[in-house]
C-alpha cells in the first residue's frame, strides 16, 4: 500500500493519477473529503491531518510505502509523519524537498527542507528525496493581477530558472515509489528551459491571446503583498524576499538532466503548460 499525501495539490493529484495508471494499491490523506471528488475512484481515502498526530494512525495502517509533502515554514508535520511511518512499519519514504537545499550557504527557505530530511534520515526508514526547483504552476500566483490589471509583477528582473511541470515531478516520484534502485537517492528535478519571469509572461501572453504587462516590483515588501495580500508570517515573507533577492543574481540558472535521464524522455515545456491551462488564465476576475 503506497500513502501519498498532499493528494489534493499539484503534485500529489498528478502522483495519485500515475499511481493510480500503473495499478498500485493506494491511500490518499485527506483533510476535506469534498477536495478529493476529482482524485481516482480506486484509491483509499483516509481522513486525517499532518498536524494532529492522533488521526495518523489509521491512515498508515498497511502503508509500506509513502510520499511525503508538507507544507508551511515549520518541522512539526514532518515529525508526526515520520513517528506514525515508523509505527506502522512504512518501509520506504519518498519526500518532496527542495533544491535550495543545495546551495552554500543554504537560505532559510532551504534550511527548513534540509531540517526535514535530517529528520526523516534519523528515522532509519530508506528514503529517496526529490529537490525540485521553482514549480510551472507557481505562475498561478500570478492570476489575480492578471486578471484583474493585466499585469504581472516581476520581483527578479534578469534572474532565470529552469521551472517543472509538476506532472513531471510525480512521475519521477511515481518511479521511486513502484520500482526498486530508488532508495537512499537525491534527486534534483528541473525543467530543461531557462526563463526570466517576463519570458515567461511572454509565452502565458501568447498561449491565451492577450497582452500582459511585466511590472517590475519596486520593493520587496511589494514582492511577498503580491503572492500573499492577506499577510504572511514574517519568517516566510523573510524567507521569500531572500529568496526573491538570489535569484535575481542568478542570471545563469540552475539545470539537470534528471528527468530525462529518469524518465527516458525530455521534461515538459512551459509552452505545453501554459496551453493545457490557458483556460485557467483566460478566465474573467470573480466580483
Amino acid at each position: 500500500m503506497i500513502l501519498v499525501t498532499g493528494a489534493t495539490g499539484n503534485i500529489g493529484r498528478e502522483l495519485a493519477r500515475e499511481l493510480d495508471a500503473k495499478g498500485a494499491k493506494l491511500r490518499v490523506l485527506v483533510r476535506d473529503p469534498a477536495r478529493a471528488a476529482g482524485l481516482p475512484d480506486r484509491a483509499e481515502r483516509s481522513v486525517g491531518d499532518l498536524g494532529e498526530p492522533a488521526t495518523l494512525t489509521p491512515a498508515f495502517g498497511g502503508v509500506d510505502k509513502l510520499f511525503l509533502l508538507t507544507q508551511g515554514i515549520g518541522t512539526d508535520f514532518t515529525i508526526h509523519a515520520v513517528a506514525a511511518a515508523q509505527a506502522a512499519g512504512v518501509s520506504h519514504i519518498v519526500h518532496l524537498s527542495s533544491s535550495h537545499v543545495l546551495l552554500d550557504p543554504i537560505p532559510a527557505m532551504g534550511r527548513w527542507h534540509h531540517e526535514r530530511e535530517e529528520i526523516i534520515r534519523a528515522s532509519g526508514i530508506p528514503a529517496t528525496f526529490l529537490r525540485p526547483g521553482g514549480f510551472m504552476t507557481n505562475a498561478l500566483d500570478w492570476l489575480p493581477t492578471i486578471r484583474e490589471g493585466g499585469y504581472v509583477l516581476d520581483p527578479v528582473g534578469p534572474g532565470r530558472y529552469a521551472p517543472i511541470d509538476p506532472a513531471d515531478i510525480a512521475a519521477v516520484a511515481t518511479l521511486a515509489l513502484t520500482e526498486d534502485g530508488h532508495q537512499g537517492k537525491e534527486y534534483a528535478l528541473t525543467g530543461d528551459e531557462m526563463f526570466t519571469i517576463a519570458e515567461q509572461v511572454r509565452i502565458i501572453a501568447e498561449s491565451i491571446g492577450r497582452d500582459i504587462e511585466v511590472r517590475e516590483a519596486a520593493t520587496p515588501a511589494e514582492a511577498v503583498r503580491s503572492r500573499f495580500p492577506h499577510g504572511a508570517p514574517r519568517a516566510l515573507a523573510d524567507a521569500i524576499t531572500e529568496g526573491f533577492t538570489l535569484m535575481r543574481a542568478d542570471t545563469v540558472g540552475f539545470r539537470t538532466d534528471t528527468v530525462e535521464r529518469l524518465l527516458g524522455r525530455r521534461p515538459q515545456t512551459f509552452a505545453d503548460w501554459c496551453a493545457r491551462n490557458a483556460n485557467v488564465f483566460r478566465r474573467p476576475a470573480t466580483a
